[in-house]
């Protein structure tokens, strides 16, 4: 199955919290898509059911990842030592994309995606446009030189707060340059998501 690329306002109604898309139609319209979403409510989900939720919750909050390709970081996550759900986090917050994201270069994840994939980034000096390319502690990240004229770069940096920057990452707004301080430990999402029940649908 390829990368979803369709609204996320839908798949957010669909999992019933907010992991993109248009905020405001998702607040006026949160129920199931479809004829009957208003009428039927949110059904009750099997045990099965409730394990997919949380997969596809943290799924597309990474920005619509395909399926081979996160379960190749729960398959990673579960042969390396430690608690596997927070070794899956670490992994899925150390993907080039996020960090461009949670340094504030970009508004979303995809959109974060997108300019990777364009070139405009740098690691460590050398430019890298692969979104899922892995960073590690020290690395620095810089918007490229030629890039950082864009008017996208700073209407980002000035409309995103500070403090939601999370301390395992350290921005130099005026430079357009991030520094990735140390592994994360605590990972704090967006959206609440049972790590465990994640685990359990690999294991079912």
């Amino acid at each position: 199955m390829g990368r979803y690329i369709g609204p996320l306002t839908k798949v957010s109604r669909r999992l019933g919290v907010f992991i993109g898309g248009d905020l405001e139609s998702f607040q006026k319209r949160n129920f199931p898509p479809g004829q009957h979403g208003r009428t039927q409510g949110r059904k009750k989900l099997s045990d099965y059911g409730v394990r997919l939720q949380e997969k596809q919750k943290l799924k597309f909050l990474y920005g619509g990842l395909r399926e081979s390709q996160f379960r190749r970081y729960f398959e990673e996550a579960s042969k390396k030592a430690g608690n596997t759900g927070v070794v899956l986090l670490q992994l899925l917050e150390r993907r080039l994309d996020n960090v461009v994201y949670r340094l504030g270069f970009a508004k979303t994840r995809q959109q974060a995606r997108q300019l990777v994939k364009h070139g405009h980034f740098t690691v460590n000096g050398k430019k890298v446009d692969i979104p899922s390319y892995r960073v590690d502690a020290g690395d620095i990240i810089e918007v490229r030189e030629k890039s950082k004229k864009l008017a996208i770069f700073k209407e980002n940096l000035e409309n995103r707060d500070p403090r939601s920057i999370p301390k395992w990452l350290e921005l130099d707004k005026e430079n357009m340059r991030g520094k990735v301080v140390e592994i994360p430990e605590e990972i704090e999402l967006e959206i609440p998501v049972n790590v465990q029940y994640i685990i359990e649908f690999y294991s079912m």
